[in-house]
């Protein structure tokens, strides 16, 4: 197996992974009584803080609302196209 082909197997699943609990983090943001320190809740909470606490530094709550995971599912989903997309990066490397 070629390392492109192992990047494709590795980050495929990974990055579509993230955009799948953002996408999760989103909807737990229309629900504030969620204890995102308990389980199910955390499973979604642990992977994404790291990424949402220093871009909440840098971006605002617009009308009270945090945009944060709504600007991580479009960074995650440009790199998944990017890298992994019909003539994303990685993809040409494996033709």
């Amino acid at each position: 197996m070629t390392s492109a082909a192992l990047a494709t197997w590795t980050l495929g699943p990974l990055l579509g992974l993230m955009i799948f609990l953002f996408i999760f983090r989103i909807v737990l943001t229309w629900y504030p009584q969620v204890n995102l320190n308990q389980f199910p809740f955390n499973v979604v909470a642990w992977p994404t803080e790291p990424f949402l606490l220093p871009l909440r530094k840098l971006v605002p709550p617009i009308g009270g609302v945090d945009i944060t995971p709504i600007i991580w599912v479009g960074i995650f989903s440009l790199l998944r196209e990017i890298l992994l997309g019909q003539q994303g990066l990685v993809t040409m490397l494996l033709h």
